[in-house]
């Protein structure tokens, strides 16, 4: 069987690439593929794979412009931080999904949907993008997250900051906890609502109740301190300062 994954976080492809060939032994697997640029090369270059795995929301958008750009025949399996609106989307165009972080169970029973032939190559992409539209869709109120062999739900109200190290994304709750997600910076953006969560730079999103401390700082910046912070250079640029102070007067 062949496969081919299009996802652009490398952690997250890695890890659905072992979970298939753990399900899969002798499945060949293509990718990762990263962008909606190197995913349409690559379909038409190549033969279409027997599966397609496919994030969402890539790099350089979302990947819905793939098909529309190459007609594939190919059974596909989305990946998506999407919650309930991105279900009845696919329920609604028999396309199969997963929610992430990916489930080894969900995954065996897509993969198990896939090989009695019940999933179907063929979907509305305009339904599935009106469903998923930031106007139809609610923002995220809470991340599924691990730690040990627990899982659990965090309540967005109850996180303090969204922050990146090492390529890795973390979530902070209020009472200083920390857990590992599949999602980056950008993704998370656009998932958290713009009134209780900020993007200050590249490497974190706060909530309005993380803002500890404002000062003025060179070049028309803001230097900010973040509750239970270490990071004392957290920096919003200059472009950034007149919609970070409309943010907090609301």
């Amino acid at each position: 069987m062949k496969i081919l994954i299009i996802e652009d976080e490398r952690p997250a492809a890695n890890r659905l690439r072992q979970l298939v060939m753990d399900l899969i032994p002798g499945a060949e697997i293509f990718g990762h593929l990263d962008s909606i640029t190197s995913a349409v090369k690559w379909l038409e270059t190549n033969v279409f794979p027997d599966l397609i795995f496919c994030d969402i929301q890539l790099a350089d958008g979302q990947s819905f412009e793939i098909f529309e750009r190459v007609k594939v025949s190919s059974p596909i399996i989305f990946t998506t931080a999407f919650d309930q609106y991105a279900i009845k989307a696919f329920k609604l165009n028999s396309v199969d999904y997963l929610l992430k972080p990916i489930d080894p169970k969900e995954l065996a029973q897509a993969i198990q949907k896939f090989q009695s032939q019940q999933v179907k190559p063929s979907f509305d992409l305009n339904q599935i993008r009106d469903l998923l539209s930031p106007q139809s869709s609610n923002h995220k109120s809470r991340f599924l997250v691990k730690f040990g062999e627990k899982i659990q739900s965090v309540e967005t109200v109850d996180i303090s900051i969204f922050f990146s190290e090492e390529k890795v994304t973390f979530l902070q709750t209020k009472e200083n906890r920390r857990y590992i997600l599949d999602y980056t910076l950008d993704q998370l953006e656009g998932m958290l609502d713009p009134k209780k969560f900020f993007r200050l730079n590249r490497k974190y999103i706060a909530s309005f109740s993380a803002i500890a401390e404002i000062h003025t700082y060179s070049n028309s910046r803001l230097k900010i301190k973040l509750a239970n912070c270490d990071d004392n250079d957290i920096l919003v640029i200059r472009e950034k300062v007149g919609d970070f102070k409309d943010w907090l007067d609301g």
